[in-house]
């Protein structure tokens, strides 16, 4: 059988990588033997397109300020329209420093001190970090879980809003739990947000990573919300290279736009070479043909580990139809959070991300990075089911 390039194992260790070098340090999990499984990038290289594109930045040896981006805008209309149906024009396009950059620049620009912002948890926990660092308020609206899958409940959610609100950040595709919103579920989404006068901010950095059978919809096609709905995309998880540190907030609205450009430019900021040169790349027919071969295989990984997971008593892999995040819930086994916690990092040599950081409702969770070669993904199915034998 042809060997995958994403079966190979590059050594990260030593190379100033927060995913493997970190992992002693904040989870006791041993440098030696232990596998990195937390934070979200992935250990495969970027299409070769990309890497062609750093390789010609060495070789010219000059690093200066980056001018004229309508290449790199027209890529990103490119991929929006051929991969997302989404047309947008290249003056709605602002580049941030990754989104969680562009997650404080939304707080710092269209709300205030002591408002409310809405998420709803468990959720990408850099959502409630920037919220509280900005002095705003963290709303939890928590998603119901129905039959092993997240669903909004926004009649609960109507319950729990006071008028000091002013935000709804969404995360779609959805962060911890792999869910791809439906077009009702949307639309609830964007009825909720008129209701209660809220500036929608979507992050759809996993819109790419979408698994067959699954359709991600872009919130930009919701017409009647335009005139409150800032969009975030990037190419860093898409194609690993968020070291870059890109982002882009797409804002068709000329009123929101406006406000945005007025607050970058009142805090210098502006993007680096790097992270535009290798987004124009990445945004190609030859990136497109790479992050096919990708989700296949992360395919792959997922069922080998669900296979896995749900085959031991008391442990259950929420359903993945994107990203390649695995969320698994513990509270089978009886098992306090401490106990499952300490089997997984002392006993497997495991680092995942614990769930009570996503917010309420990931308190019994973990979450597993997959976006790893085949053969490391088979270890940590050997090492659980091993640690967790006394179940079997």
């Amino acid at each position: 059988m042809t060997q995958s390039p994403f079966d190979k194992v590059v050594d990260r260790h030593g190379t100033h990588c927060a995913k493997w070098d970190s992992m002693e340090s904040l989870y006791g999990v041993p440098a030696s033997d232990g596998i990195a499984m937390w934070v979200a990038d992935m250990d495969f290289h970027p299409p070769a397109c990309v890497q062609k594109a750093v390789e010609d930045m060495a070789a010219h040896g000059v690093y200066g300020y980056f001018g004229d981006e309508s290449d790199y805008k027209a890529a990103i209309a490119w991929w929006m329209q051929n991969r997302h149906g989404w047309t947008i024009e290249p003056d709605w396009i602002f580049t941030t420093h990754g989104l969680v950059n562009g997650t404080g620049l939304c707080l710092d620009t269209f709300t205030k001190e002591g408002d409310g912002v809405v998420l709803t948890t468990p959720v990408y926990h850099a959502f409630a970090r920037t919220i509280k660092a900005a002095g705003r308020t963290v709303v939890e609206c928590e998603l119901a879980l129905n039959d092993g899958y997240y669903e909004m409940d926004f009649e609960a959610w109507d319950a729990q809003m006071t008028g000091k609100e002013t935000m709804f950040i969404l995360c779609s595709p959805h962060n911890p739990g792999g869910r791809v919103w439906t077009r009702d579920e949307l639309q609830g989404v964007a009825d909720f947000c008129i209701r209660h006068d809220l500036i929608l901010v979507s992050d759809e950095i996993h819109h790419d990573l979408v698994f067959a059978g699954h359709t991600h919809i872009p919130m930009a096609q919701f017409r009647d919300i335009t005139d409150r709905l800032v969009m975030m995309t990037a190419t860093t998880k898409t194609f690993n290279i968020a070291g870059t540190h890109s982002g882009n907030v797409i804002i068709e609205d000329p009123n929101l736009r406006g406000k945005f450009a007025t607050r970058l430019a009142a805090l210098g900021i502006s993007p680096n070479s790097f992270g535009l040169n290798m987004a124009t790349a990445a945004y190609s027919p030859e990136g497109a043909a790479w992050v096919d071969d990708l989700i296949a295989y992360l395919d792959g990984n997922r069922k080998l580990f669900d296979d896995t997971i749900n085959a031991i008593p008391g442990l259950k892999s929420m359903p993945l139809e994107a990203t390649y995040l695995a969320w698994v819930d513990f509270s089978g086994t009886g098992m306090t959070r401490q106990e499952f916690t300490d089997r997984v990092q002392k006993d497997a040599h495991i680092a995942p991300n614990h769930g009570p950081t996503f917010g309420k409702g990931g308190e019994s969770y973990l979450r597993f990075n997959l976006a790893t070669p085949r053969s490391i993904v088979e270890e940590a199915c050997t090492r659980l089911r091993n640690t967790f034998s006394d179940l079997q």
